[in-house]
């Protein structure tokens, strides 16, 4: 059985008034949609239509009733004004991209001081209909404005373990985020199901916090991480900057890896603000026991000042850039 979050099915909207005349307001949309065979559950000040109906409402009440105030919301969602409605209606292809997995995804090398690949980051890549490439930010933030964050997240996880079947020893770093998860024994159950069933060692695969500094549910953090780690899955934590949470936070969640954000990597041999940061990183990445991860590296001057510094892996465009292949699989990479 899987999480309702996770199955695309009909957006179910919820929208109500809060005005005088608003008995008359409902009286007309719902004899309006009637005669349109729309179906219609009324509770109280509040209809609730699916979103093949809504469409043919949000014309109605353009042309009709754009004067009164009304809000609308989807399951698990703040109400919203009913004006952003059409914003939602425009990503219901998102729809298609989830149900029909119409997801690649690219590789880019994660290396060691000695430029040789460790491993790689498994980047979401998502496509039209016709092949074309879409902006991923695009698609994640239509997604969590239609409601399915849940279920993309979900689709490009797994996407990103069948991935990461082709690299044999070399670790696969995947993306995901915290909030997405209701229950990790639940939530994640399919993970593991399918890299047991490619032949996947779990230590292979590197589970990677996104956004790390707007995690608010520590807990809820602590206990996704804590099934990774009982799995035998590593983690790393994503984006860890200047204001990152507390020492004592870093050791109570342990992470096997930590990535600096790129903003202090990029120019950090001639900065001496950013070389503050990144050292005070350093300092917490070792004091904990994470493996120090800079992320964004562009030239051969950043690269030297942090291997000097003391940082182990280095990724960015200066080692490759993400690819639909695995390049330099086994091999050093050339600058």
């Amino acid at each position: 059985m899987e999480c309702k979050s996770c199955i695309i099915t009909e957006v179910i909207y919820e929208i109500k008034f809060q005005e005088e005349g608003q008995d008359s307001a409902l009286s007309e949309i719902i004899e309006h949609l009637s005669r349109r065979r729309v179906v219609v559950n009324q509770e109280g000040n509040v209809l609730k239509i699916k979103e093949s109906g809504v469409q043919d409402l949000f014309a109605f009440w353009t042309d009709h009733m754009g004067a009164k105030q009304a809000y609308f919301r989807m399951e698990n969602q703040e109400w919203r004004p009913f004006t952003d409605l059409k914003q939602v209606l425009e990503t219901q292809w998102i729809d298609e991209v989830i149900k029909e997995e119409l997801i690649t995804c690219f590789y880019q090398p994660i290396v060691n001081v000695n430029k040789e690949v460790y491993g790689y980051e498994i980047l979401s890549r998502f496509q039209k209909e016709d092949g074309s490439l879409i902006s991923p930010a695009l698609v994640f933030e239509g997604a969590k404005d239609r409601g399915r964050l849940y279920a993309l997240d979900r689709v490009c996880r797994m996407t990103a373990v069948k991935h990461a079947k082709v690299l044999k020893n070399k670790k696969a770093f995947i993306n995901f985020i915290p909030t997405s998860i209701y229950s990790p024994e639940f939530c994640l159950k399919s993970t593991t199901k399918i890299a047991d069933k490619l032949g996947i060692d779990p230590s292979q695969l590197v589970f990677e916090v996104v956004e790390t500094e707007k995690v608010d549910d520590v807990d809820h953090l602590k206990r996704i991480l804590t099934y990774y780690k009982e799995k035998g899955f590593k983690y790393a934590l994503d984006d860890v900057g200047e204001g990152f949470s507390t020492i004592e936070l870093l050791e109570d969640i342990t992470p096997h890896y930590m990535k600096l954000d790129m903003q202090f990597v990029r120019e950090v041999a001639s900065d001496l603000n950013k070389q503050r940061v990144a050292k005070k990183f350093l300092e917490m990445a070792i004091k904990v026991g994470s493996i120090p991860l800079a992320e964004g590296v562009e030239s051969q001057e950043d690269f030297d000042w942090l291997k000097q510094a003391g940082y182990q892996l280095f990724q960015g465009y200066f080692f490759g850039k993400p690819a639909p292949l695995p390049e330099g699989l086994g091999e050093k990479m050339l600058q």
